[in-house]
Parts: structure tokens; C-alpha cells; sequence
């Protein structure tokens, strides 16, 4: 029987198989060799540009100079601390330890300056820390929350003052638009603040007062 087939076309049965250049023993250990080698001329069939093999010797140096500018800015510690109660417990001494500072340092001053104010009374301060460890602080007003929940008279629950657990619905004191005005004149006795009008923080404070539950009467 006659096959149709014609003879001149490749069969793939009679295809031969690809064969690969076979390597030696030591021509595996020279091109290992190559590519743990430093030397600077890459091989010709590998490009180290490669994202896959995109990689920076000095990424350890490099964190480290980025370690060292961080260190190099002022550093910004922000603590509220009793007036005249400061000392090297927490929060103060961890807070400041971890910056280099010496914490009875700044325990000293703070209760100097504050001396003159009621003893336990939470004052805000700002403490800059500069690259040689040392410090500058400044002290605020205590915040208008406070202020507002004493001029209320508003009593400690689990020993710490605290506002209405439903504001807007409940009300836990009750102050005047007189001592608003006092309140308001205490903020911005603040440098930061001091730019501002008098109006506007009374009706911050106002504002303030219904948050934490407190009604202000004429």
C-alpha cells in the first residue's frame, strides 16, 4: 500500500532532538566563579541593572547617614505634667530619657516656673530637645477643658474630673458667660494664641462647654 505522504516533508518523528552544549566540572566552577567575583565589569550575558537584580552594597551606610540627619534636627517632647509635681517617674523620665536628656534637669526648672501656680494643676509643656541633648521648653495654659470642668465644679469620678458620658443630652454643671470670658482671657494669654480676638475663643469655649456636657448660662 502507497502512502500519500509526501517524502520531502520533515516528519516529526525523524526530527532529531535538540541537544545542549555540555559542560564540565570546571567550567561550572569558572562561572561560578565569575559571578561571585567584584569584579566590575559585568558579564556579558548578565546584566546586574536587572530589577531582579537591582541591589545597593551600602543600603547599611546609607540607613545610617539617614539615621544620623534625623538625629542632627531639634526633637519635639510634648508632656502634661502637675504644676510644681515633675520628677523623673513616668512620664517625664522615660519620655526625656529616650531623647539623652537628663530628666532631673528639667524637673528642677519646670517646678521652678511653676511654682507660682496651684500645686497638681496639669500644665502643658513643649520641650525641644537639639542635637548636643540640650533642652528648651515652653509651658502653656492648661487646656479648656480643665478650666471649664473646675469653673463647673464639676466632681471627680474615679478620681480623675471627667466630662458627660452623653454630651449634648446631659448636663454636669452649668457656668456663666462671665466665666467664659475669664477662660478665654487665660488662652490667650498664650503667645500662640495671642493673635487671635478675644470673641473668637469665647465662642471656642462656648463651643467647647457643650462637647463635655457643660451648659453656660447668661
Amino acid at each position: 500500500m502507497e502512502s500519500n505522504a509526501d517524502p520531502a516533508a520533515p516528519s516529526r518523528i525523524q526530527n532529531p532532538k535538540k541537544t545542549w552544549p555540555q559542560k564540565t566540572l570546571a567550567d561550572c566552577r569558572i562561572d561560578c566563579c565569575q559571578l561571585l567575583s567584584r569584579d566590575p565589569q559585568p558579564l556579558p550575558h548578565l546584566s546586574f541593572k536587572s530589577p531582579l537584580l537591582r541591589f545597593s552594597p551600602n543600603v547599611s551606610s546609607t540607613i545610617t547617614i539617614m539615621a544620623k540627619k534625623a538625629l542632627a534636627k531639634d526633637q519635639i517632647v510634648k508632656l502634661i505634667v502637675g504644676a510644681g509635681q515633675a520628677s523623673p517617674s513616668p512620664p517625664v523620665g522615660p519620655a526625656l530619657g529616650s531623647k539623652g536628656v537628663k530628666s532631673m534637669d528639667f524637673c528642677k526648672e519646670f517646678n521652678a516656673r511653676t511654682a507660682h501656680i496651684n500645686t497638681g494643676v496639669p500644665i502643658p509643656a513643649r520641650v525641644t530637645v537639639r542635637p548636643d541633648r540640650s533642652f528648651t521648653f515652653d509651658l502653656r495654659t492648661p487646656t479648656t477643658t480643665y478650666l471649664l470642668l473646675q469653673a463647673a465644679n464639676v466632681e471627680p469620678r474615679k478620681n480623675r474630673i471627667r466630662g458627660a458620658q452623653n454630651p449634648g443630652h446631659e448636663f454636669i454643671g452649668k457656668i456663666s458667660l462671665k466665666h467664659v470670658y475669664e477662660i478665654a482671657k487665660i488662652k490667650h494669654s498664650e503667645t500662640r494664641l495671642s493673635g487671635l480676638s478675644l470673641q473668637g475663643l469665647c465662642k471656642s469655649v462656648i463651643a467647647q462647654a457643650k462637647s463635655v456636657g457643660i451648659q453656660v448660662v447668661p
